[in-house]
């Protein structure tokens, strides 16, 4: 199922039934940061705080949010207002269940009197416990290794129930870190910079199974929603800009299921 909305995002998801959405992953406008056909002015802090009220609202217990989000820097400071929004989520009932790192391989240099911008913000948030975690792996180097317990410093002294000579071996693969690297680029569609797709999909695979249905209120080009087709997984995206809309059509009809 894939159904893509034209509106406001916040009304457009007061139609969404409540408790009905397993993951949303979405990057909000911020701080006017980018430009999209004249819209910023419609984005402030009214529309994120009640945006994320009605993404508690539609998300299922132990669904996820996946929050993409940057700070300007007006008159020499951060505007935090990365950090307003996760405490407002906070507030709403969601638990800040990660702060992940989405860090540029390319960033443009900005030639700022600080050092260069290298990553935006990735949050986490949860309604409860999340239902699904199909972590990324990464290989260990130290696979095969051999230790015993004895020789963990400080581990479990009071707690464990191991046996102390018990012998373990590293396993091959270990979960990710939780800061994910990506190249950027300009869209040859928008002449915008869209977050990665392999963004959208890192997280679609760690939060969601096939069948489960995905939201981005703030659609854009409409990257999460060819990358949940890709995935199997239902999509529901909004657009308030028509011609964002249109794109986004072109891009997930064209996109094929694995």
């Amino acid at each position: 199922m894939i159904d893509l909305k034209l509106g406001d995002c916040v009304e457009v998801m007061k139609t969404i039934e409540e408790n009905s959405i397993d993951l949303t992953v979405t990057s909000p406008p911020y701080d006017n940061l980018r430009t999209y056909n004249g819209n910023n002015d419609l984005w402030n802090e009214n529309v994120w705080k009640n945006t994320i009220k009605e993404l508690y609202r539609v998300t299922k217990d132990g669904g996820v949010v996946v929050w993409v989000v940057g700070d300007a820097t007006i008159k020499g400071s951060e505007t935090g207002t990365s950090f307003k929004q996760a405490l407002w989520s906070m507030e709403c009932g969601f638990n800040l269940h990660d702060t992940m790192i989405f860090e540029k391989k390319n960033p443009i240099p900005q030639n700022h009197n600080r050092y260069e911008q290298k990553f935006e913000y990735m949050f986490v948030f949860s309604k409860g416990k999340p239902n699904t975690f199909n972590p990324i792996k990464i290989p260990t180097k130290m696979f095969k290794h051999e230790y015993s317990w004895d020789n963990v410093s400080d581990f479990g002294k009071k707690s464990s129930k191991r046996n102390r000579k018990e012998k373990s071996r590293v396993k091959k693969y270990k979960n990710s870190f939780n800061i994910f690297n990506y190249a950027v680029g300009t869209s040859k569609i928008t002449n915008s910079a869209p977050f990665p797709e392999k963004l959208a999909s890192d997280h679609i695979i760690s939060w969601s199974n096939e069948g489960d249905t995905v939201l981005d209120p703030f659609m854009g080009s409409g990257t999460t929603g060819k990358m949940a087709k890709e995935l199997n997984r239902n999509f529901i995206g909004i657009e308030l800009d028509l011609e964002y809309l249109d794109i986004a059509k072109i891009r997930i009809a064209n996109t094929t299921k694995d």
